[in-house]
């Protein structure tokens, strides 16, 4: 099960692949246990500075979660307790990551597919995407864990729109719910999101970090301490902080080391 998910390497971006294109890369157990221990080694990688994931295929980014199997790995409360685990440990290790992560996405983008985006710091899809989580017609509801990736985005009101109505929606309505960062033309949505990761990857690294680490602390609406303001200066220690300053004053290109 290994191959499902796959892992290239760029210099410093790394590149996730989902790869069950015979099934639009739905996920099943196996394949969310390799995510999240993909993600894991990803995030002790001090040379990265970036992560792109997307789908194989060109037909989906993933079409949610194996129901096949759920007769028999989803059965009941305790099995899904289970398995409820395992996709939280890939959900939570995408949403905690320290390096910056892009969803890139063609074609179908649905149910766990969704909530993988969700958690992505960036999203870019290609205009022919469907987004939606179809669940009620399982009889299956989406946990708090998942939920909150869903409604950060959305608001209450979208992300009750998406799980009441159910229905699988496309670009405009991504838009409108705050989805998706950008959208455009189908063959250009690789070369969008690998130019978005390589801008990234030319920043300083230790400067992403802090920022998403900024950016998660604000959606906890309790007041920020005296130290965690007193960490926003963290940068002017920073070996990254000095070169910056020198490379802009020299008119060259700054040579960051994340340190």
């Amino acid at each position: 099960m290994a191959e499902r998910i796959l892992v290239e390497r760029n210099e410093a971006i790394a590149t996730v692949i989902l790869n069950r294109p015979e099934r639009l890369n739905a996920l099943d157990k196996a394949m969310w246990q390799a995510l999240g221990e993909t993600i894991e080694t990803l995030d002790g990688d001090d040379d990265l500075r970036c992560i792109v994931l997307r789908g194989a295929g060109g037909r989906a980014f993933a079409a949610g979660a194996n129901i096949a199997e759920f007769e028999t790995a989803r059965a009941d409360r305790d099995q899904a307790r289970a398995y409820n685990a395992v996709v939280e440990r890939a959900i939570g290790g995408l949403a905690n990551c320290r390096h910056p992560t892009i969803a890139l996405i063609e074609g179908v983008c649905v149910g766990g597919g969704l909530e993988i985006a969700a958690v992505c710091d960036l999203r870019i899809c290609g205009a022919s995407s469907r987004f939606g989580v179809p669940i009620k017609n399982l009889g299956l509801v989406m946990g708090y864990f998942e939920l909150r990736a869903l409604v950060a985005l959305a608001g209450p009101a979208g992300a009750a729109e998406i799980l009441l109505e159910g229905r699988v929606f496309g670009t405009e309505d991504a838009l409108r719910l705050g989805l998706v960062n950008r959208v455009v033309a189908d063959k250009a949505v690789a070369e969008e999101a690998y130019a978005a990761a390589r801008r990234i990857a030319e920043g300083a690294p230790l400067v992403a970090r802090w920022h998403k680490t900024f950016i998660r602390r604000l959606a906890d609406p309790a007041p920020l301490t005296p130290e965690e303001i007193e960490a926003t200066l963290d940068c002017y220690d920073s070996e990254d902080f000095r070169e910056g300053v020198r490379a802009f004053l020299g008119k060259r290109k700054p040579a960051f080391k994340g340190r």
